[in-house]
């Protein structure tokens, strides 16, 4: 019994099989397009990196997010669409905004060193020398008193205490109102004590009248509180004490200058980071603006940290040399050390407003370096 069709029954022909061919096949010889080898899958590390080229974590959007916000660039583009517009914003906003901050807090932490200085050397020190003067001509001349004559030197030595005293008055700044009427006053009390100790010396020598006249003038000189000698040296400890806040170098402008050097370095960082940036966009090895930029801040930093040096130190030195008592002798080689020690703070201080020109000049080039690429592209600030 048959178990199928028989041979060539009820089978249509088809591809494959001897009984037919499919059209266009020619006289029925059969032709196999070669296989294509297989694709072997990517290495998980390669496909990786690839997505987080394409696809940014969390964090760096965030951040990015963030800062696009703050230097007021607007949104990121979308994904897959150029961010080069967008960097360049980002970019040059940063710039400007670090170089204007960067001119303000330079010029802020330079004046409050400098702007001490010149009042330091042509009223402050001086007036202290000059009352330092003062009083030790008083001490020489009460050794004098005691002659039996007029002397000369006592003569002298009272015309120098007057001439320091006014000396000491041509600076506006001593004591304020009270500092100058205390000045007044200690110019009458030595008038006085001149008037009597040359009335005591044309007494006889050993009356009563000269013990008197010459005790009065002692009182004058030497009373505790009143005395020409207290009142000129309650003056002079207000003197050294503004000498002191003059040259101190405090928390405040330690904290102003921190915050300088911090500005100084993201500002350079940022100058570095743009021409890299600039470099692998678009294929410029130098960008000379930028360059430029960054030789004006390292120049420019260099120099307003090492003129405040140099100021600062010779400020400290002067205010050791005035910390104490000099003597006579002496006084006139700390007027010398002094002027040595402040020498060329007048020119350094006029420097400041140079401080202010150089920013102009660094926003300028951060302005004109990124301004051709950004006009390329057409982008409008919103």
């Amino acid at each position: 019994m048959p178990l199928g069709p028989a041979r060539g029954e009820g089978v249509p022909p088809g591809p494959g099989r001897s009984g037919g061919a499919p059209p266009g096949t020619g006289t029925g010889t059969r032709t196999h397009a070669p296989a294509a080898p297989p694709v072997p899958p990517p290495h998980p590390r390669l496909r990786s990196r690839a997505t987080d080229r394409r696809t940014p974590g969390g964090a760096p959007r965030r951040l990015a997010g963030l800062f696009a916000r703050l230097t007021g660039a607007g949104p990121r583009p979308p994904e897959g669409g150029s961010t080069t517009a967008h960097d360049l914003a980002v970019r040059h906003r940063l710039l400007l905004t670090l170089s204007a901050l960067l001119t303000l807090s330079l010029f802020v932490s330079y004046q409050g060193v400098h702007a001490d200085a010149n009042p330091l050397r042509t009223s402050s020190a001086p007036s202290v020398l000059s009352l330092d003067t003062a009083l030790y001509a008083l001490g020489q001349a009460r050794q004098d008193a005691g002659a039996p004559a007029p002397t000369s030197d006592f003569q002298k030595q009272i015309s120098v205490a007057a001439q320091s005293l006014s000396a000491a008055a041509a600076d506006d700044d001593l004591g304020g109102p009270a500092g100058r009427q205390a000045l007044q006053t200690i110019a009458g009390l030595i008038t006085v004590y001149a008037v009597k100790v040359q009335q005591s010396q044309l007494q006889p020598d050993g009356s009563v009248l000269r013990e008197a006249y010459l005790s009065y003038a002692t009182s004058i000189l030497t009373e505790k509180g009143s005395g020409i000698q207290d009142r000129l040296r309650a003056l002079q400890r207000q003197q050294r004490a503004a000498v002191h806040r003059q040259t101190s170098f405090g928390p405040l402008l330690w904290l102003a200058w921190s915050v300088t050097l911090l500005l100084a370095l993201a500002l350079g960082a940022a100058l570095l980071e743009t021409q890299l940036f600039l470099r692998y966009r678009f294929r410029r090895r130098y960008n000379r603006r930028l360059l430029a930029a960054l030789a004006l801040l390292t120049a420019g930093f260099a120099a307003a940290v090492l003129f405040t040096a140099w100021t600062q130190q010779g400020m400290t030195d002067t205010r050791h040399l005035l910390d104490r008592p000099l003597p006579g002798r002496l006084i006139p080689d700390a007027g010398r050390d002094t002027a040595s020690y402040l020498a060329h703070t007048g020119f350094r201080a006029a420097a400041a407003v140079w401080i202010l020109i150089g920013g102009v000049l660094l926003m300028a080039l951060a302005e004109t370096g990124l301004r051709r690429h950004i006009d390329d592209y057409r982008f409008r600030p919103r």
